[in-house]
């Protein structure tokens, strides 16, 4: 570690996202494991945080006081849950710091107060964090724009293992967004996320969903779009978990310099 090195938290982080980010940070220049947070009763508070990483020790020990982390440190990466990612945005904006978020499956009233939680701390949030997906999400965007509704439909197609707990996927909301987006129409009023029984002709303009889960897959998400006689898919696909870990720390690194506010990983990687 260098004195002028990131000082990162990790919260959750005896998870399999919190190993992953703390693997990661170890790996990556320019940053280091202040510390780590788990809630409050967890088994692993007070084990050294390298070793439950699988690092060996790093005489970081994981702690259940985030705020105390929080006010020493430069950043926090949270791939938690959406209650416990609003808690550490307030605690955040109380430190001050840059706050990154990958937990997905939050609510509108979650995404106001991660707003409100702006004003004091720079937060970078993202359905996902990874370079390829967020480039998918540029390129959804621009073939929803080009490719109308009058003759092309849009279906977004995902796949995850069988623990995730959210449906449809960050990243899925994330390329519906994007298409909403091309074609200037709100997702909520337009989209179809589930088809059972007799459902009738599809709607035209509408975006649908279809969400798979099974296995250990890390993440396969694909935005079809049907017209008349031909078929473009745009898809992507994650085989390592650690490319959202490293989107993170990356994110970080970069609204260290960054005013206070709410920030995507497009205004990260320039592509907003």
């Amino acid at each position: 570690m260098s004195g002028t090195d990131m000082k990162l938290v990790v919260v959750g982080a005896a998870g399999r996202m919190g190993q992953t980010l703390i693997r990661t940070i170890h790996a990556m220049p320019g940053a280091t494991v202040f510390a780590a947070v788990e809630r409050s009763g967890s088994a692993f508070v007070g084990r050294d945080a390298g070793e439950i990483a699988g690092l060996g020790p790093t005489g970081v020990a994981i702690t259940d006081k985030p705020l105390e982390a929080f006010v020493e440190a430069e950043g926090v990466l949270d791939f938690t849950s959406p209650a416990a990612s609003v808690e550490f945005s307030g605690l955040a904006a109380q430190a001050r710091i840059v706050h990154v978020i990958g937990t997905t499956g939050c609510s509108a009233d979650d995404e106001t107060k991660f707003k409100a939680a702006a004003r004091h701390a720079r937060i970078v949030k993202s359905g996902n964090m990874s370079l390829g997906v967020n480039l998918l999400g540029v390129l959804t965007e621009q073939a929803a724009r080009a490719l109308g509704p009058e003759s092309w439909d849009i279906e977004i197609l995902e796949m995850h293992h069988k623990h995730k707990v959210d449906a449809p996927s960050g990243t899925a909301l994330l390329l519906g967004e994007a298409a909403a987006k091309g074609r200037d129409i709100g997702l909520a009023e337009h989209s179809v996320r589930v088809r059972d029984g007799h459902t009738g002709a599809r709607v035209a303009g509408t975006i649908g969903f279809a969400t798979l889960r099974g296995g250990s897959v890390i993440g396969e998400h694909s935005v079809i779009l049907a017209g008349e006689g031909e078929q473009v898919t745009l898809s992507h696909s994650a085989t390592d978990r650690t490319i959202f870990a490293r989107g993170a720390v990356t994110a970080a690194l970069w609204a260290r310099s960054q005013k206070p506010g709410f920030y995507s990983m497009l205004d990260v990687l320039g592509l907003s």
